[in-house]
């Protein structure tokens, strides 16, 4: 075993770890943590997120995954205010994905500044849709590195709330989307807003946010990644390195009695 493993092996079981019951996704909501999964809050994320090479900005509310963690998903609140869902039945893909283009030209410029690779958005993967059942945005983008000549998927999930939008990113290789993407939906049904935090929970004179929802989208591309701070942390290695971490996991817990 590489240095490298041992010390990611280290901080695996270092972290609290629930493998039952519910976990707490930081002030705003709970996740069920089906059999199978393993769940971290906040501190545990942030370590991970570190011992992955991501950039971090302490704002990390919650990670889980399989218990190979051969992918996972992390949760962080945006507190953008109440997003109104009235854009539901006309959201224009063809539109919305000119924008982001758009919005890409400006993100590359300051990656460039960061010394990361720029990067290309080739298309959707999977096209926006909302489930107004459950108040979820989802939608996935095909991009494309500089520095790969292979193509990887950015999947989004934004579970709306009272206060503002859960940011949901879902890491995984793009030959593990068609098995895991149902899996990772299942895991969302057991994400649950506080009741005093959900979308329901609404209340006149809450903040309204200055967007609806292709504004979410379009504002959760790399663009305001960067204006946020979380562009290292999106590209490096979430979205640029997702097949590496994915082989680099594979690797490590195929010896899972090590852990």
């Amino acid at each position: 075993m590489s240095p490298e493993e041992k010390a990611f092996l280290d901080v695996i079981s270092s972290i609290t770890w629930e493998t039952s019951g519910t976990g707490q996704v930081g002030q705003y909501a709970t996740l069920k943590v089906p059999a199978g999964y393993r769940y971290t809050g906040g501190a545990g994320t942030i370590k991970l997120m570190e011992a992955y090479g991501n950039l971090t900005n302490g704002s990390e509310l919650g990670y889980i995954a399989p218990d190979d963690l051969s992918w996972f998903a992390v949760f962080e609140f945006d507190e953008c205010g109440y997003v109104k869902d009235d854009e539901k039945g006309s959201l224009d893909a063809t539109k919305i994905m000119k924008e982001m283009r758009e919005n890409q030209k400006e993100a590359n410029k300051r990656m460039k500044e960061m010394g990361l690779p720029t990067l290309e958005i080739v298309g959707w993967h999977t096209e926006p849709f909302y489930n107004s059942a459950t108040n979820n945005l989802e939608w996935a983008v095909r991009l494309k590195s500089e520095a790969s000549t292979s193509e990887t998927i950015n999947y989004r999930t934004k579970l709306l709330g009272r206060r503002g939008v859960m940011d949901v990113v879902l890491v995984c290789s793009e030959d593990q989307l068609a098995t895991v993407v149902p899996a990772y939906q299942q895991v969302l049904t057991g994400y649950a807003y506080n009741s005093d935090q959900s979308y329901a929970a609404f209340t006149k004179g809450d903040r309204i946010a200055e967007y609806g929802l292709t504004g979410l989208i379009v504002g959760g591309g790399l663009l305001a990644a960067a204006k946020s701070g979380l562009l290292g942390k999106l590209i490096k290695p979430i979205i640029a390195g997702v097949v590496i971490i994915g082989a680099f996991i594979k690797r490590l817990f195929s010896r899972k009695s090590e852990v």
